[in-house]
């Protein structure tokens, strides 16, 4: 009889997680925290070199892509202060990918990027095309303008800023004579 019993209580201790899951809860760990979302601050552009042509303007009509020039994204906060600098480089066809890694707002207006944030020419591999040129405000800080552009992912949110096309200029460009 004493064997009946015990096999009673080992099946009704078996199935109770069944009949009552709250039961079953309190005896698996605690769930952890959700997973914090990820949020990256980007800034994208194009560097070119200008043609001669339209130097002294802000055309860019025929100008050429620079591989592996150099722009600079600073950020100052509401006291102007730099808070954020770094420089980056273009790739093969000009086009830079700025990920802020380390930008902080302390003020979410005042220390917004579309705000604080300018981007600068630094330097330009070419020796015909290194000079600056003021194109988008390239020499002063390109400001920064928002597309809607967003990538997402299950942990991840890249939210993308625009800086206007910069360019550098020939230093020797001939004047076109005018017969």
């Amino acid at each position: 009889m004493a064997s009946n019993q015990l096999t009673i209580v080992i099946c009704s201790l078996l199935l109770l997680p069944l009949v009552f899951p709250s039961i079953a809860a309190h005896n698996e760990t605690a769930p952890t925290e959700p997973m914090k979302k990820k949020v990256d601050v980007v800034v994208e552009g194009m560097v070119y070199c200008q043609s001669c042509k339209y130097s002294g303007s802000w055309s860019l009509t025929g100008a050429k892509p620079i591989p592996s020039a150099k722009v600079s994204v600073v950020c100052k906060n509401s006291k102007k202060q730099v808070s954020f600098y770094k420089a980056y480089e273009t790739d093969a066809y000009g086009y830079f990918y700025a990920q802020l890694d380390g930008f902080k707002m302390s003020n979410n207006v005042l220390d917004h990027p579309l705000h604080g944030c300018r981007v600068k020419l630094v330097s330009s591999p070419l020796t015909n095309c290194s000079l600056l040129s003021n194109v988008n405000y390239g020499i002063y800080g390109a400001p920064l303008r928002f597309k809607n552009k967003v990538l997402r992912g299950t942990h991840y949110e890249a939210v993308i800023y625009a800086a206007g096309p910069l360019a550098f200029r020939p230093a020797q460009c001939i004047p076109e004579s005018h017969v």
